[in-house]
């Protein structure tokens, strides 16, 4: 049998969590609330042949409204977002270099296997052909 002061303690850890529980509530309640407020007002069944057609100018369009772009775009545009968070990571290490070199070259060799790494991955991506426009 569980004596009463663990019983008390186990309780009183119950109750940090209780504001995140309630937190954790409010947000359902109010995604859950959101979701039925949006199916009641919806408009279901209510389209016709002039609610569906054009507005502005009465011109219908000749071509989709999104263009399509090439695959190689949203792959620059990872590679930038990964070596440009590479850049990120480095600039506190550069700081603190000079303070913490004196504590050995863990610091250093820490950034050059960081390096090393973004490194064959560049590599990796180059070889792919990631970087050219063919």
């Amino acid at each position: 049998m569980e004596s009463s002061a663990s019983v008390n303690a186990s309780v009183n850890e119950l109750q940090n969590y209780l504001p995140v529980g309630i937190m954790l509530l409010v947000a359902l309640l109010f995604a859950t609330g959101a979701l039925l407020f949006q199916w009641m007002t919806s408009q279901k069944g209510r389209r016709n042949a002039a609610k569906d057609s054009a507005y502005e100018c009465g011109v219908p369009t000749e071509f989709p409204a999104h263009a399509k772009f090439s695959v190689k775009f949203y792959l620059v545009a990872m590679l930038f977002i990964l070596f440009d968070l590479e850049v990120v990571f480095m600039y506190p290490w550069a700081v603190i270099f000079k303070k913490m070199l004196v504590t050995g070259p863990a610091i250093l060799c820490s950034m050059a296997s960081f390096v090393g790494l973004l490194l064959v991955g560049y590599l990796y991506a180059w070889k792919k052909g990631a970087f050219d426009w063919k």
